[in-house]
């Protein structure tokens, strides 16, 4: 004999609706059965009528729209890192590890940079030093000479000879020659320039001609003219320093 079939199963809306119309035959009820005709018992059984009616919508509503609900994110359980188990027994009975496991734990292997090349060490000094261009030595005092080379009835020919006893040429020098009178004159000069003032005269070198180089000389030649005795110069200066071989 087959078995009778189950009654169908009862949803959550349909025992609200239920429920609703049951409520509101027993208010029916209680409004008829009350005869003092009071408003306010009107007034506040209608308010519950429409706050009963209200609830039931909303529940009926979001029962059969549950797409419209905004789903709760629920962020996945916080993960626990997993912990080697603590071996135990002896280290005879504890197993060894495999090969998974013994690259896992080995730490990796950083490679350093190479370090930067040490600079080279300063070669030790061989004694050698930079050759300098040495100064030049000092000037030596120059020296002259005078002579009278050639006698005619009212004139002579004289010369002076500039000796540089040093390495260094003397560019510069100064002969100063004193005749005997103002009226005496000086021509014919060869190897300086003269001037004159009084019975005195200036001698100084005529470019690069009258440089005197180191260990040599120059000569100075003029001829005085204007006395027939007594014409020879009374001084002779070379410097500053006394020429040789004036008369005594």
């Amino acid at each position: 004999m087959p078995a009778p079939p189950s009654p169908p199963r009862r949803t959550l809306p349909i025992i609200l609706l239920d429920g609703l119309v049951a409520a509101v035959g027993a208010v029916r009820r209680a409004v008829v059965g009350r005869r003092d005709g009071s408003r306010l018992a009107y007034v506040a059984i209608a308010a519950s009528l429409g706050v009963l009616l209200a609830t039931a919508y909303s529940i009926v509503t979001v029962l059969r729209t549950p797409e419209r609900l905004t789903p709760v994110a629920v962020g996945p359980a916080g993960s626990v890192p997993a912990t080697d188990p603590v071996a135990t027994g002896t280290p005879e009975e504890q197993p060894e590890p495999s090969d998974a496991t013994a690259r896992t734990a080995t730490p990796p292997v950083t490679t350093a940079a190479p370090a930067a090349p040490a600079p080279p060490a300063a070669l030790p000094s061989t004694g050698a030093s930079t050759a300098t261009t040495p100064a030049p030595p000092p000037p030596v005092p120059l020296g002259a000479a005078f002579a009278v080379e050639e006698n005619a009835l009212l004139s002579y020919g004289a010369a002076v000879t500039i000796d540089n006893p040093g390495p260094a040429p003397a560019p510069a020098w100064t002969l100063v020659v004193v005749l005997p009178r103002e009226s005496l004159r000086v021509t014919s000069v060869t190897g300086a320039r003269a001037s004159r003032d009084g019975a005195t005269w200036t001698f100084v070198p005529e470019g690069d001609a009258g440089r005197v180089p180191g260990h040599g000389t120059v000569r100075v030649t003029f001829r005085v003219s204007g006395a027939a005795i007594s014409a020879t110069p009374t001084a002779c200066t070379i410097d500053g320093a006394a020429c040789t071989g004036l008369p005594g």
